[in-house]
């Protein structure tokens, strides 16, 4: 199944995106997509319920705004430095462990939602990033057993202001967590759908111009590595997000460096779990 989130900001309702492309209204089995829902099995039985009520559940017009496809989870977890080529560019050594930090949740909005730089930004940057999506309570899990506690998996864009991240003290998170910076979706695919998580093509344009290009099998660590990794630190609860990283081609690894201005168009997909598109505005204040 695609879970989808529709609706204005803050209001969104629960819907599925169907092999055809319809999309449809599922609020009448579930409120929302939150931690509840995925603990409580719910997508084993939203499926059942589909069985019986797809045909009388409203369709959603394709103008009708997407907002991230899961309800804001407790965290937002990333592993940076996942593929070595973008170690490389980024003057770093590959990590013998993962290297993992935060993006504040409220950084996360709609995968269409436009970016707005931060006060004071010169450095915004760009990152394609597979999220996978937990689907049940994980801790001091093994490799061995990582997968079963994912529920799938989707899109996400690691916006990232290198100023505030590496150029100003402290940790990663300040870079990471700027308001609009963690777009998600367009949907979320569950894992019967995604049947190698370790082959998938993903991609991101600036303007139309391919910036990065690049496929998961070049993880440096796959994803029941960083699962248990994680799991090994903190509790990973239902609907939490795990964002693997990306590859290079990323603004600040560019020769002459190039960072988003206003009126840049980033667009950037992976093989499977859709497109999204976010204009650059600035900020107002």
């Amino acid at each position: 199944m695609k879970l989808i989130r529709f609706g204005n900001p803050g209001m969104e309702k629960p819907g599925i995106e169907l092999a055809n492309g319809k999309r449809i209204d599922v609020s009448a089995f579930t409120n929302d997509y939150t931690e509840n829902f995925f603990a409580d099995d719910g997508i084993r039985s939203l499926k059942t319920w589909l069985t019986v009520n797809e045909e009388n559940c409203p369709e959603v017009a394709k103008s009708v705004r997407l907002g991230a496809p899961i309800a804001r989870p407790s965290k937002l977890v990333c592993i940076g430095l996942n593929y070595a080529k973008h170690a490389e560019e980024s003057g770093m050594d590959l990590p013998s462990e993962p290297v993992l930090f935060f993006k504040a949740t409220s950084a996360i909005m709609g995968p269409n939602d436009n970016l707005i730089l931060p006060k004071n930004s010169n450095k915004t940057d760009w990152e394609v990033e597979l999220g996978v999506v937990i689907g049940k309570k994980a801790s001091y899990i093994e490799e061995r057993e990582a997968l079963d506690y994912v529920a799938g998996y989707l899109l996400h864009n690691d916006y990232s202001e290198r100023e505030f991240q590496i150029e100003r003290s402290g940790q990663w998170v300040k870079g990471k967590s700027c308001d609009t910076f963690a777009p998600l979706g367009p949907f979320m695919v569950t894992k019967d759908e995604i049947p190698d998580p370790h082959n998938l093509n993903l991609w991101l344009k600036l303007n139309g111009e391919i910036k990065q290009e690049s496929n998961t099998s070049d993880f440096v660590f796959n994803i029941p590595q960083v699962v248990s990794y994680v799991s090994q630190f903190m509790s990973l609860l239902p609907g939490d997000v795990i964002s693997t990283g990306t590859p290079s081609g990323v603004g600040m690894g560019l020769k002459p460096q190039r960072f988003l201005k206003a009126g840049d168009v980033v667009e950037l997909g992976i093989e499977g779990l859709g497109v999204s598109k976010q204009l650059v505005e600035p900020y107002q204040g």
